[in-house]
């Protein structure tokens, strides 16, 4: 029987009532949860973005010149209920230092399946426009004949128009965009 995977994309503190928090982010933390728990015979991972104390030194930190996701830090953790809903299906994390997973490290940590293993993978949180959208283009690169899924009412961005338009490009890479 093929897998179907779930991936909680930057579902941090800091992404919903930290340093670059917003109101759309913190009332996913339900339908994630829900989400969750529905993937829990099957198999879930998260993303933490993961940076460090050097963060405004880095190409992105001069780019986007606001502390975030610093590793130790409160921010750093998975925001409200996701997180013990992650907990209860044992999901598994991955710290990635940019905004899309690296393919190597996602291989070698955690998704070792080979393509025909695979029936879909879905993914959902934040920031539709930056890590979602950069995850989800990873991940079709890697798989290019596994469904990858992401699920417009479980993903937000501080720009509503930017959101939408993530989208418009995910459905133009053939990825499926439900609950739109």
């Amino acid at each position: 029987m093929k897998k179907k995977v779930l991936v909680v994309i930057d579902y941090q503190r800091d992404f919903v009532i930290g340093s670059l928090g917003f109101k759309e982010a913190e009332k996913l933390d339900s339908i994630i949860c829900e989400k969750v728990r529905k993937y829990q015979d099957t198999q879930v991972f998260y993303t933490l973005d993961t940076h460090d104390e050097e963060y405004l030194e880095s190409l992105e930190g001069k780019s986007l010149p606001i502390q975030h996701c610093i590793k130790g830090t409160e921010g750093h953790k998975v925001y409200g209920n996701t997180k013990s809903c992650l907990d209860e299906v044992r999901a598994q994390p991955l710290e990635k230092r940019s905004f899309g997973i690296h393919p190597q490290e996602l291989h070698e940590q955690c998704f070792d399946f080979y393509e025909d293993e695979l029936e879909s993978i879905e993914l959902v949180g934040v920031v539709t426009n930056i890590c979602v959208i950069s995850n989800a283009i990873v991940l079709k690169t890697m798989y290019p004949e596994v469904k990858i899924i992401v699920d417009a009412n479980a993903c937000a961005s501080p720009d509503r128009d930017l959101h939408e338009k993530a989208l418009d490009v995910l459905e133009g890479l053939h990825v499926t965009v439900i609950n739109r």
